[in-house]
This record gives structure tokens, C-alpha cells and sequence, in this order.
């Protein structure tokens, strides 16, 4: 009876890996920054309703964190460095949506 900490522990058995016998060498590996492969899903949807949706919510959302960095500030408190550092942080936010507005990855460059 009792906890499983006052309980001595059981040995855990490992195989071990197997040896590699034959000389035949792995595919080389695919460049960096190549897609592994032509059905891979994209990280982010490049559709536009997407886009419009993320985007926007991005400026919103940094918006809304400036803006609550800012209300101190217009009572007449001087701003310290979690004031600044917040809206510094909700104008980059706000950045990363106009991006995905803009330019979505994997659009940028062309490759030809």
C-alpha cells in the first residue's frame, strides 16, 4: 500500500537499436529551405478571407494592447519601462498583421 513515490520502481528494459549491417547510404538530405515534398500543407492558408481575418485581428489586437499602454499616460502618469516595453509590443503586433495583409510567407520572392 502507498503512493507510487514511497513504492520502488520497477526496471525499465530499452532494446537496444539495431546495428546497421549493410552499406547501402540514406537518400541525401534535401536542401535547406526546400519543401520536403509537393503535398505539404502550407503553415498558413494563403487564402484571402484568411488573410483579411488574421490581419485585421492582429491590428486589432495591437492595437488594443498600445492603446491600454497609452490610457496611463493620458492621465498624466510618466511612462516606465513596462509601459513602454507593452506598447512597443502592440505596435509590433500590429506590424505582424499589416504583413499578413500585405505579403504572406511564401509569396515574397519568385523562384524561377
Amino acid at each position: 500500500m502507498g503512493s507510487l513515490v514511497t513504492q520502488p520502481l520497477e526496471p525499465i528494459k530499452v532494446a537496444a537499436p539495431p546495428e546497421a549491417t549493410s552499406s547501402v547510404e540514406p537518400p541525401p538530405l534535401a536542401a535547406p529551405g526546400a519543401p520536403t515534398s509537393p503535398a505539404e500543407a502550407p503553415l498558413f492558408n494563403n487564402c484571402w478571407s484568411c488573410r483579411v481575418l488574421s490581419g485585421t485581428g492582429l491590428i486589432g489586437a495591437g492595437g488594443y494592447v498600445y492603446w491600454v499602454a497609452r490610457k496611463p499616460m493620458k492621465l498624466g502618469y510618466p511612462p516606465g519601462p513596462g509601459t513602454i516595453t507593452q506598447m512597443v509590443f502592440g505596435i509590433s503586433i500590429a506590424c505582424w498583421g499589416v504583413v499578413i495583409l500585405s505579403d504572406p510567407k511564401g509569396k515574397a520572392f519568385r523562384v524561377e
